[in-house]
């Protein structure tokens, strides 16, 4: 079982999730496709995830999870 952290939710239903297998501390993304397409749950490696760089609000929405990582301050507060 993954520990999971929701990412997006698109205006159709579907849901991202940055997940964590506690075993391994190994990151994926696990897509939930909304009920009416009838899709099945998908586990996607972060590489993949991100890249064809199409700028996906998904794929921002990871981008901006990580950047909260960094506590650097913004670059015209820098010295």
């Amino acid at each position: 079982m993954s520990n999971r952290r929701e990412l997006y939710q698109s205006p159709s239903g579907d849901c991202w999730y940055l997940g964590r297998e506690p075993g391994n501390g190994r990151a994926f993304i696990i897509h939930q496709p909304n009920s009416p397409s009838g899709g099945r749950l998908r586990h996607i490696e972060l590489a993949a995830f991100l890249s064809d760089g199409s700028g996906k609000p998904e794929q921002q929405a990871l981008l901006r999870l990580i950047a909260t990582l960094v506590d650097v301050p913004p670059y015209s507060d820098r010295p």
